[in-house]
């Protein structure tokens, strides 16, 4: 796994190409981000990278998250987060990541928590049909039977009903990087990106 960048999400826009066609991007506000940890096989029993994103109030963290960050000397940031790497030696405490890290054309995987959509029916939440809409039928948009006869007499854990919907870490793999401007640290990804904006999400090469 390769060391990612911290961000958040701005909103989608869309912006058009030299022979007129139109693409659907979002905008990230990426990093900047501080290494605040290297972990490696022999002190931590693997070898990762922590950064911090987000520089916040003193006040609105712990003591120990304090502590832990003023040992480098960096600012507070509001978020840590580790990612595993192959070779930490090619990192140094406090070294700034920001989107000169990408490349325009490179493929990114972005993770964050998607839009939670509260409880949710059978069809909205795992696409099923509807039953007929005819007078005198009653099972417009009923789930059916759900159980598996006297045998074994119950429901089967992982049973697909109606749910909370949303609000999960999901991941959306390879979208294309189609612009990037260093100096706001803004970068637009090619399509949708999971949360509203405001969410924090992780960018990673794929």
């Amino acid at each position: 796994m390769s060391i990612g960048l911290l961000g958040t999400k701005i909103g989608m826009t869309q912006i058009f190409k030299n022979n007129g066609s139109c693409i659907p991007v979002t905008v990230l506000r990426s990093g900047p981000c501080i290494i605040t940890q290297i972990k490696t096989q022999d002190s931590d029993g693997y070898n990762a990278i922590q950064i911090g994103y987000s520089q916040t109030n003193r006040n609105l963290l712990t003591k120990a998250q304090l502590g832990h960050l003023d040992k480098i000397e960096a600012p507070a940031c509001k978020y840590l987060h580790e990612y595993h790497i192959n070779s930490p030696d090619e990192f140094n405490l406090g070294q700034i990541i920001s989107v000169n890290n990408f490349k325009i054309g490179h493929k990114v995987n972005v993770q964050g928590n998607s839009i939670g959509k509260g409880f949710s029916g059978y069809q909205k939440r795992h696409n099923f049909s509807r039953g007929p809409m005819s007078h005198g039928c009653k099972n417009h948009r009923q789930p059916g039977s759900i159980g598996a006869g006297t045998t074994p007499g119950r429901v089967f854990p992982g049973k697909k009903m109606a749910g909370r919907l949303g609000g999960k870490k999901t991941t959306i793999k390879n979208l294309e990087i189609i612009d990037i401007n260093s100096e706001q640290h803004f970068m637009l990804i090619k399509g949708s990106v999971p949360g509203k904006p405001g969410t924090l999400l992780s960018i990673q090469p794929s």
